[in-house]
């Protein structure tokens, strides 16, 4: 059997890593889980951005982020994920809203649809 198709079967039984793609006006984001995917709270995410206008990209590491959690509610609201590179803060929503920002200044925000 080859490595690719045994780690394919064996990720398969722990439960697949989760990747999405978000494209907006101006980037193309690669958005990858590597938790099991019975789990909301995930410290091991990826992005990869890439610029449409310049094919450049950046990779992060980041993490989920969560809302409020209700009394009897099992699982708390998902709000999206959070990456940092040095003093700039990338923001992905679940609804699709990339945010780049240094403190208060506001680099970039764009509404984008998930893939």
């Amino acid at each position: 059997m080859k490595p690719a198709i045994l780690l394919a079967l064996t990720l398969g039984a722990i439960g697949a890593a989760r990747a999405d793609i978000l494209i907006t006006p101006s980037f193309i984001i690669n958005i990858e889980e590597e938790c099991a995917v019975e789990y909301r709270v995930c410290g091991k995410v990826s992005y990869t951005g890439t610029s449409k206008k310049t094919g450049q990209a950046i990779v992060l590491r980041g993490k989920t982020v969560e809302g409020k959690c209700e009394k009897d509610v099992p699982f708390c609201e998902f709000k999206g994920y959070i990456f940092k590179n040095g003093a700039t803060v990338y923001r992905v929503t679940s609804d699709g809203k990339l945010t780049v920002s240094q403190g208060a200044k506001t680099l970039v925000e764009e509404k984008g649809v998930w893939q």
